[in-house]
C-alpha cells in the first residue's frame, strides 16, 4: 500500500538547560534562540533594558542543550522513510538520536535533512538532544587556525569572519552585543516514501510581453512515484496543465507556454499578478505529496550600459525603467524567531506607504524568512538580495569555500521563485574592507586561482562561487559582485555601479545640504542618525535619572562610533541646540529628516537627467533592538519624521525647489550675495501629465508674499523623469530672508508642496509662527501666520497619520487624515522648530 507523506511540527514539548548544568527548563516554542527562553525562564533580564545588554554577554560564551521527544513510530510499509528536518540551527549544533550522533553543522544558514528510519525505535519513546557550542568562542579557535589569513574588518571581533552565522549577532555599530544559539527555524519529523524536494521555474518572457514560455522541473525523493501531475493557476483557475514521468535522476519536467499572461510589477507600475505553480507525484492515480510555489512572471533587467559619464545602473521591469527610491533592511530584531509574519507585514506595508518601491536586504543579517519575500511579491516590493557577507575580510580555504556553495545553493533554491527579488549582490562593503586594507586586488587577473593566492581571497567567493551559483540555480536574477562595487573600480567611483555614500555622517562630514552632488549611478547606501521618540526612549532608560540627551544609559544605547561629536556637529551646524530632552529628540529627527530629503530630492531629479542615477536607499529602514541609529522607523515601528519627508519626495508626482548651496562655514559666516535657484517636477507616471505650477516667495519674518507669485499653468509634466518648470535668483542684500513655496496641482487637485528655506535654518527666527492645529472627526487641518517648519506630530501606539514632519505657509491649509484616534482620545501633541 502506498503511503501519502505525514509531518508532524516539533514545535512543542522541547526543554533546554546550560550544558554542564543539571537543571532542564521549559521551551515555550520552536522555533528559538536561548537568550528567548532565558528571559521566558527569568533567568536573565530583557537585554534591550537599561545596561541588561551587559548581564547577558555571559550566555554568548556558554553551552547549551536543547531535548523533546519524538512522536511514536510503528512499523511501516516497506519503503517508507523518516526524516528529521532541521530548517536553521544556530550555529555550532551536534544533534543525538537516542544518544547517538546523527549530525554536526557549523552553519546557521544551511537546512538539514537526517534519514533516521533504521535508528527509531518502534513502540517506546525516542528523543532528539541537540548540544549547542559558543560561536564566539569557536570562532575564535578557527581564527586561531589560520594565522596566515589576514583578519580585518568594520564592526564586531574579526573572529566573526570564519563562522556562517548572522554578523550582526557579534555587536554592530546601531545593534547590541548577543550571541545567540537554538533551533532558530522549523524542526519537523517527516515520514513518506516519495515526496517532491524541490519545484523550479524557468520562464522567458519575450520581447512584446505577450507570451511566457518555459520549463518547470520537480525533484522527486523515493522510488514509488511514477510521474508527475503540474498545474498553474491564476486567481483560482487553471491555465495550465501537464503530466511527465520521473526519469532515473528523480526529474520531472514539462514544457510551458502562457499567452497573454499577467505580467508581475512593482507596486505604481502595475499589478501585482502571482500565478500557483503545483506539482504532485502519483502513483496508481493515488497522489502521495504535493508542492506548490506562488511565483510572478516579469522580465527583470538590471541596465549598465556606458554613457556620457561612465556606465548606467538602474533596473528595468517589463521594459518600464524604475527609478528605485527605497531602504536598506537589517533584521527585525537581534532574536529574529520571535519576528511574525503579521510584523514582517506591517514593516513593509510601511515601505509602500512611504512610495519605497526597493529594499535591499543587508548581508550583514540573516537570509530572511520566506514571509518577508512572500510579502513583497503580494504587494510590489522589488528586493535588492544581498549574499551574507559584511564588512570583512573573509577567508576561503576549502571546507569555509564548500559551506558556503552548499549554503547559497539551498537558499537559492528556497528563493528563485520570488519574483520581487531581482538582484543578487556579493557581499556588503567588502571590497571596501580591501581597499582600507590595502588587500591585494588586480581587477585585470582573470586567473581565478590565482585569487585564493592573495591575502584577499574572498575575491573567489564574489566572483567565482557567487556568480556560478547564481547562473546555475537562478539565471533569470541578475549578478552584482558586491555593494558597492563597479567593474573593479574604486568604490567610491560615482560613474560606475554602485555607491555608500557616507560622507555626510561619516568620513569628511559634509553639509548635508550638498548630498545630491555626492550621489553617484547607484546610491544603495547613505543615512544620517536620529534619535528614535521619546516613548522607545522612555521604554529603555530604566533609570529617570537617566533622561537627557547626553546621559551613560542614552549613550549606551547608541553603538556609532564617534556619534555624539557626529551629532553634535549637525546639530551645532544647521539649528539652535537645545539641551531639554524632547526638543532635543525633535532636532535630531529633524537634522536627519532634512538630510535624507536633500539626498533623495536631488538623486531623484538625475534620474530624469538621463538616468544619471538610478536609485537610492536610505541606511536604514528599521531597527532590531530600541536604539539611535540611523533607521527612519524605530524597533516599535514608530515613524520618525524622515519616514514622511522621503514620502513626499518619493511621491508619484513630486515638486521641487532648491537654492543653491552657500556653505557659510568657509566664508566667515558671510551670506551669499546672490542665490540662483531652481524648480523642476519628478514624475514616476507613465503617461505625460498636465499641470498648473506656482511658485511663491515668502517672509519668513511677517509671513507676506515679498513679490509677486509665478503660476506657470499648462505645463507639460514628462513621464517616468524631470520637467525642469523655471530658474531664477534671489538677491540676498535687497530681498529679505524669504521661503520658496512651490505647489503643483494635476486635473485640478493639489498634488505636491514643497518648501526651500535659507540654510542654515539656525539663523532664522522662529518666533510666534501662529499655527493653529484643530481637528475634525479623521482630519486634522493645520494652518500658519508664518513659514513654519518641521511640524511632528506625536507617533502614538495604534494612530497612523498620512503626514506629518510638515512645512507650514500662510494662505495654505494643509489637512492631515488620521487613523485609529476615538472621538473621546486625547488630541495628538506636536511641536515644530522653535516652538
Amino acid at each position: 500500500m502506498v503511503q501519502a507523506m505525514v509531518i508532524d511540527e516539533l514545535s512543542k514539548g522541547w526543554s533546554f538547560k546550560q550544558s554542564d548544568a543539571n537543571e532542564w527548563l521549559p521551551v515555550a516554542c520552536v522555533p528559538t534562540n536561548v537568550h528567548l527562553d532565558l528571559i521566558e525562564n527569568k533567568k536573565i533580564p530583557d537585554p534591550f533594558l537599561g545596561f541588561n545588554e551587559l548581564k547577558c554577554e555571559w550566555v554568548g560564551e556558554q553551552s547549551w542543550t536543547y531535548k523533546t521527544k519524538l512522536p511514536p513510530v510503528s512499523r511501516e510499509e516497506p519503503g517508507t522513510v523518516h526524516v528529521l528536518a532541521f530548517d536553521g540551527l544556530d550555529t555550532f549544533a551536534t544533534i543525538k538520536l537516542n544518544g547517538e550522533t546523527i549530525l554536526s553543522s557549523d552553519n546557521m544558514f544551511v537546512p538539514h535533512r537526517v534519514d533516521v528510519t533504521g535508528q527509531l525505535r518502534e513502540g517506546i519513546e525516542n528523543e532528539i538532544e541537540i548540544d549547542f557550542l559558543p560561536a564566539l568562542l569557536e570562532a575564535r579557535k578557527i581564527k586561531f587556525a589560520y594565522p596566515e589569513h589576514k583578519w580585518v574588518g568594520f564592526n564586531g571581533d574579526m573572529a566573526r569572519l570564519a563562522v556562517r552565522k548572522a554578523q550582526y549577532h557579534w555587536g554592530w555599530d546601531w545593534g547590541p552585543l548577543l550571541t545567540t544559539c537554538g533551533p532558530w527555524r522549523a524542526v519537523r519529523l517527516e515520514t513518506y516514501q516519495t515526496r517532491v524536494s524541490d519545484l523550479r521555474v524557468d520562464y522567458e518572457v519575450d520581447s512584446s510581453f505577450k507570451k511566457v514560455s518555459g520549463s518547470i522541473t520537480a525533484t522527486i525523493e523515493g522510488n514509488f512515484g511514477k510521474s508527475v501531475d503540474f498545474s498553474a493557476f491564476f486567481g483560482g483557475v487553471r491555465v495550465f496543465e501537464g503530466t511527465a514521468n520521473i526519469d532515473k535522476n528523480g526529474l520531472s519536467r514539462v514544457e510551458f507556454h502562457v499567452n497573454n499572461p499577467k505580467l508581475w510589477y512593482p507596486h505604481g507600475y502595475g499589478a501585482q499578478s502571482l500565478y500557483t505553480i503545483t506539482a504532485a507525484v502519483i502513483n496508481c492515480e493515488v497522489e502521495l505529496h504535493s508542492t506548490s510555489r506562488k511565483t510572478g512572471f516579469r522580465k527583470g533587467e538590471l541596465i549598465q550600459e556606458p554613457d556620457e559619464i561612465g556606465k548606467t545602473f538602474y533596473f528595468r521591469i517589463n521594459g518600464i525603467d524604475v527609478f528605485c527610491g527605497g531602504s536598506d533592511w537589517i533584521p527585525a530584531d537581534s532574536f529574529t524567531p520571535r519576528v511574525t509574519k503579521e510584523r514582517y507585514k506591517k514593516w513593509l506595508e510601511m515601505v509602500v506607504d512611504g512610495n519605497q518601491v526597493m529594499i535591499r536586504i543587508w548581508g550583514g543579517g540573516i537570509w530572511e524568512d520566506d514571509a518577508l519575500y512572500d510579502i513583497c511579491d503580494e504587494i510590489g516590493i522589488l528586493v535588492w538580495q544581498d549574499f551574507m557577507f559584511a564588512c570583512g575580510n573573509y577567508p576561503a580555504y576549502p571546507a569555509f569555500r564548500e559551506s558556503i556553495k552548499t549554503e547559497c545553493i539551498a537558499q537559492l533554491r528556497r528563493l528563485r521563485h520570488h519574483p520581487s527579488i531581482v538582484v543578487y549582490a556579493g557581499n556588503n562593503e567588502d571590497y571596501q574592507v580591501q581597499e582600507q586594507f590595502g588587500l591585494e586586488y588586480n581587477y585585470t587577473d582573470k586567473n581565478t586561482e590565482n585569487w585564493l593566492k592573495t591575502d584577499f581571497p574572498a575575491r573567489y567567493i564574489y566572483e567565482k562561487i557567487l556568480p556560478d551559483i547564481v547562473a546555475a540555480e537562478s539565471p533569470h536574477v541578475p549578478y552584482h559582485p558586491g555593494s558597492p562595487w563597479g567593474d573593479g573600480l574604486p568604490t567610491s567611483n560615482p560613474t560606475v555601479g554602485d555607491l555608500h555614500q557616507w560622507n555626510v555622517w561619516h568620513g569628511t562630514q559634509e553639509k548635508y545640504q550638498i548630498l545630491d552632488r555626492l550621489g553617484g549611478r547607484f546610491v544603495s547606501e547613505f543615512g544620517m542618525e536620529a534619535f528614535p521618540h521619546i516613548d522607545t526612549i522612555k521604554y529603555y532608560v530604566t533609570d529617570p535619572s537617566q533622561l537627557y540627551p547626553q546621559s551613560h544609559m542614552v549613550d549606551f544605547h547608541n553603538k556609532a562610533d564617534g556619534h555624539e561629536r557626529k551629532i553634535a556637529t549637525y546639530l551645532v551646524e544647521n539649528f539652535r541646540m537645545q539641551t531639554d530632552l524632547e526638543k532635543f529628540v525633535h532636532l535630531t529627527q529633524l537634522c536627519q529628516s532634512e538630510a535624507l530629503m536633500f539626498g533623495y530630492r536631488g538623486w531623484r531629479r538625475q534620474w530624469g537627467q538621463k538616468r544619471f542615477c538610478g536609485g537610492a536607499l536610505v541606511w536604514q529602514l528599521n531597527d532590531c533592538w530600541p536604539v539611535t541609529s540611523w533607521a527612519i522607523v524605530d524597533y516599535f515601528l514608530r515613524k520618525k519624521p524622515a519616514f514622511y519627508a522621503i514620502r513626499r519626495v518619493l511621491a508619484p508626482v513630486a515638486v521641487a525647489v532648491k537654492r543653491a548651496h552657500h556653505d557659510w562655514s568657509v566664508t566667515q559666516a558671510r551670506a551669499a550675495k546672490t542665490s540662483d535657484y531652481v524648480l523642476w517636477v519628478a514624475s514616476s507616471k507613465l503617461t505625460e501629465l498636465t499641470a498648473t505650477v506656482e511658485l511663491r516667495y515668502i517672509s519668513i519674518a511677517n509671513g507676506k508674499d515679498i513679490k509677486e507669485r509665478v503660476t506657470h499653468k499648462d505645463v507639460r509634466i514628462v513621464p517616468n523623469g524631470t520637467t525642469e518648470v523655471m530658474e531664477g535668483t534671489i538677491n540676498n542684500t535687497t530681498e529679505e530672508p524669504h521661503v520658496l513655496a512651490a505647489r503643483i496641482w494635476v486635473d485640478g487637485e493639489l498634488t505636491a508642496r514643497d518648501t526651500d528655506w535659507p540654510q542654515p535654518l539656525k539663523y532664522l527666527d522662529f518666533d510666534d509662527r501662529g499655527v493653529e492645529v484643530l481637528r475634525d472627526g479623521d482630519k486634522i487641518t493645520v494652518t500658519a501666520k508664518k513659514p513654519t517648519k518641521g511640524l511632528v506630530f506625536e507617533e502614538r501606539e495604534g494612530v497612523l497619520l498620512d503626514d506629518s514632519a510638515l512645512d507650514v505657509v500662510p494662505g495654505d491649509e494643509q489637512i492631515v487624515t488620521v487613523r485609529g484616534l476615538g472621538p473621546h482620545d486625547q488630541a495628538l501633541k506636536w511641536t515644530f522648530l522653535g516652538a
